[in-house]
């Protein structure tokens, strides 16, 4: 039987007066406020950086997807506010986390985020609240760390509040897919809560896929990132062997690809990058260690995929020879530092790798990145200040190479294998040059 807080909260969904609090204003954050203002719903906003709330309240974005105006139609139409007042948490009817959740030093799950932004809620829930969980986790993290930091109020999950797991599904950089128009699983810790997460996101996105409990939902999540790394370390260890051969792995694929069935395409780069993919399949490794299990698989592709970069470097040492140039002293340009092609997020790139790389031989390294003007710092490299470049003539026959990490749609490749000396291309992205194609190398 449907209990009465239940009712309550399935009404005020229908009704839309029910306010959606977004724990965390970020990459997961803002696409789902965007989603949930455009069906009508009030959104609160929280988030312990004031930088981010202040610009924000002034109309700024700082995603490139997520436009200025966006955020000034939100405010217009009084469906926006954003707070680092963390009291406020008892406000929204449903709160909805998407904090960070990172590896520690030692490759393991890292839940301060999770667990602090619980903490805070629990000091300030009352009943009849909805607590989803939307951070890419581990298995059972929901039921057995959230929901006892959440009863320390004195609360019954399931009864006087409701829980769920509904795991972030976001493609930065592809205008196919915004947050609402990609289907969300949901799995609870019981039926009343199901229910309540169920009607909620099917308020706002375009369809729902709901799961027996959250443990199926947050297994869920982490498949499909290891299904993504286990397919990219593939193809990363079949361009080694490749070039090894002189095939070019880049036209291997696009034949492979003409297969209508049995096939997906997956291609190799310079290195992993973004928060899921490098990151989130060595939480179920941990989890399998746990178990006492070995994820053979997982632990694979993370050697491979990790070691790259490291490959990278090597085969631009042999390019650069070819023209008699050690890579001390050499000028190169790493062309795009963020993670993804057209989008302006840097998180784990493996541009920051290479960077480091090649400084520590003794390069002279710069960047151009028309998404990322300035080199963010990152907490795992000690790189110096940097600016992006504007790739002009006189700049790109100023190197000694260029290095294209990123194949973002805004460089203009023609003009960079025009006028760089040697072009190093880790992307395909030079693929449609014409002339000078002497001067590239694949890598």
């Amino acid at each position: 039987m449907t209990s009465e807080h239940c009712r309550n909260l399935l009404s005020s969904i229908s009704n839309q007066t029910c306010t959606v609090g977004i724990i965390g204003l970020g990459y997961v954050g803002l696409p789902l406020i965007d989603a949930f203002t455009a069906a009508g719903y009030r959104c609160l906003g929280f988030d312990i950086d004031e930088a981010k709330v202040n610009s924000l309240k002034q109309g700024k974005s700082y995603i490139k997807h997520i436009a200025d105006d966006k955020i000034g139609n939100w405010l217009g139409k009084d469906l926006f506010d954003a707070t680092t007042d963390m009291q406020r948490l008892s406000e929204p009817d449903t709160l909805l986390i998407c904090v960070p959740t990172p590896l520690d030093a030692a490759r393991d799950p890292d839940l301060k985020y999770v667990i602090g932004t619980c903490e805070y809620i629990a000091s300030v829930l009352r009943a009849g609240q909805l607590v989803v969980l939307e951070s890419t986790t581990y298995p059972t993290t929901t039921r057995d760390v959230m929901v006892p930091i959440l009863e320390q109020g004195g609360l019954t999950a399931g009864e006087d509040f409701f829980v769920a797991y509904s795991p972030e599904r976001e493609d930065p950089g592809n205008p196919e897919y915004s947050a609402a128009g990609i289907p969300k699983v949901v799995g609870a810790i019981n039926e009343d809560s199901l229910k309540c997460a169920s009607k909620l996101y099917e308020a706002a996105v375009a369809g729902v896929i709901p799961v027996s409990n959250c443990e199926v939902a947050e297994a869920a999540k982490v498949l499909e990132n290891v299904y993504r790394a286990v397919n990219i370390a593939l193809v990363n260890e079949l361009k080694v062997l490749f070039d090894s051969m002189g095939i070019d792995i880049w036209e291997v694929i696009n034949a492979a690809k003409t297969k209508p069935f049995g096939f997906q395409a997956f291609y190799p780069g310079p290195g992993l990058g973004g928060h899921c993919i490098p990151i989130d399949p060595f939480y179920l490794s941990w989890l399998a260690r746990k178990q006492g299990l070995n994820a053979r698989f997982i632990e694979l592709a993370g050697e491979v995929n990790r070691a790259m970069p490291e490959y990278v470097v090597s085969r631009t040492t042999e390019f650069l020879n070819e023209f008699s140039k050690p890579v001390r002293g050499s000028k190169i340009c790493l062309a795009g530092v963020a993670y993804k092609k057209d989008v302006d997020d840097p998180r784990e790139s493996p541009s920051f790798d290479l960077l480091e790389l090649f400084i520590n031989l003794g390069a002279e390294m710069s960047y151009s990145d028309p998404h990322v003007p300035t080199l963010p710092s990152m907490r795992h490299f000690d790189l110096p200040a940097m600016e992006s470049q504007t790739l002009t003539p006189d700049y790109l026959q100023s190197l000694d190479a260029i290095l294209i990490a990123t194949d973002h749609t805004a460089f203009d490749y023609d003009l960079i294998v025009q006028y760089a000396p040697l072009v190093i291309d880790t992307r395909n992205a030079t693929t449609t040059v014409q002339s000078n194609r002497e001067k590239i190398r694949k890598t």
